[in-house]
């Protein structure tokens, strides 16, 4: 197959395309906040010199990233940020790229192991409380031969709330949507989840006796199995719990 032309090269940006970067120059040009509304599709489309039906479809665009948010029948709006597009896409296209998922469980494990002594500092006992809660639903759902994964995500950002960093907590749910995407694909399944629940349990006892070492080594022991996991995939029953 030839390879690319220079004309190829410099092909200009397809039409939909520079909309979208003109709208985006626009809200910065013009330092928009979050809330404020946009001109008019008409107006939009006059200024650009294209028709609505393109300023319709780069909005659709901005809208599916996060960028702007429309309100039927009031407007478009420059939405606030959210992780929330990007987390979706990012989990959506890793959903079969175990290597990938690999690798962001590296990241958050070692994001996990290394503030986990900053959380024994912090932690007060409302928020032992909190955590012991959860994991009794953890093992009660265990002993049932139940998923517990809901809970499993909620003990994680229970866990690192008290440092009141929301950019870790959605970055922490990355790996878990993610995998459990690829876990309903390839049905990765939980060999021990009485195992897992100790794992979180073991967690809080460190938390309680504010043992820092212990809670380091419990955290990094517990991400062992998801890594072997992820490491040796096999197609189980689909019925079996996933991790």
């Amino acid at each position: 197959m030839p390879g690319k032309t220079l004309a190829t090269l410099r092909r200009p940006k397809s039409l939909h395309v520079s909309v979208q970067e003109s709208l985006k120059a626009y809200i910065l040009d013009n330092r928009l906040p979050p809330g404020q509304p946009l001109p008019p599709e008409g107006d939009l489309a006059t200024q650009l010199g294209v028709s609505r039906s393109s300023v319709r479809e780069a909005i659709r665009a901005l809208e599916s990233l996060g960028i702007v948010e429309s309100r039927r029948g009031i407007g478009v709006f420059v939405a606030a940020f959210s992780f929330a597009p990007l987390l979706d896409n990012l989990a959506f296209g890793m959903r079969d790229a175990l290597r990938e998922i690999s690798e962001v469980l590296q990241i958050r494990r070692a994001l996990e192991v290394a503030l986990i002594g900053e959380i024994v500092r912090l932690a007060n006992d409302t928020d032992i409380a909190g955590l012991r809660r959860i994991t009794e639903r953890m093992r009660l759902r265990a002993g049932c031969g139940e998923s517990f994964a809901q809970e499993d995500q909620q003990f994680h950002q229970a866990l690192f709330r008290g440092l009141g960093n929301v950019t870790l907590l959605h970055l922490l749910d990355v790996f878990w949507l993610a995998f459990f995407k690829a876990s309903n694909d390839l049905t990765l399944a939980n060999p021990d989840p009485m195992a897992t629940w100790r794992d979180h349990d073991a967690i809080v006892d460190a938390l309680a006796a504010r043992d820092v070492a212990a809670a380091r080594t419990r955290l990094d022991q517990h991400y062992d199995g998801i890594a072997r996991l992820l490491a040796n995939p096999s197609p189980l029953p689909a019925d079996k719990e996933t991790v």
